[in-house]
């Protein structure tokens, strides 16, 4: 199991260390085509990531409790994927299986709390008109 978590965090800071540098020399090569399109001058505008210009923090509040929200729901996704393996690895061990067994439990326990949370917070949310 150790030797397959290594591997992983390897993958994952290889994809990071050749996926970051990437996205900036596209971005580079963007700003320069939009450079040489206007005759060298740099213009434009940025947009705004939160969307309209005219939120007000009860917005922005909500926003931020749906993306961590969302967020939470990727870590039970990844919790299952988790349990499965560890139950399907498990080679006949009652303990390993038991494991599996509890983290799976776990994870549906937690898209529960999540489900109700987002369905508290929405209600709340709609009542205060945010």
């Amino acid at each position: 199991m150790k030797i397959f978590l290594k591997k992983l965090l390897l993958i994952t800071i290889l994809v990071l260390l050749i996926g970051c540098p990437t996205a900036i020399i596209i971005a580079q090569q963007n700003t320069q085509n939009t450079q040489s399109a206007q005759g060298g001058a740099v213009t434009g505008s940025l947009n705004n990531p939160l969307g309209s210009p005219n939120l007000g923090p009860q917005q922005i509040y909500g926003r931020l409790i749906y993306s961590f929200m969302g967020l939470t729901g990727i870590v039970a996704l990844l919790m299952f994927i988790l349990g499965g393996f560890q139950w399907m690895t498990a080679g006949g061990s009652p303990d390993k299986i038991k494991k599996g067994r509890d983290t799976l439990m776990w994870a549906v326990l937690g898209l529960i709390v999540i489900f109700s949370s987002y369905a508290i917070l929405r209600a709340i949310l709609e009542t205060l008109q945010f």
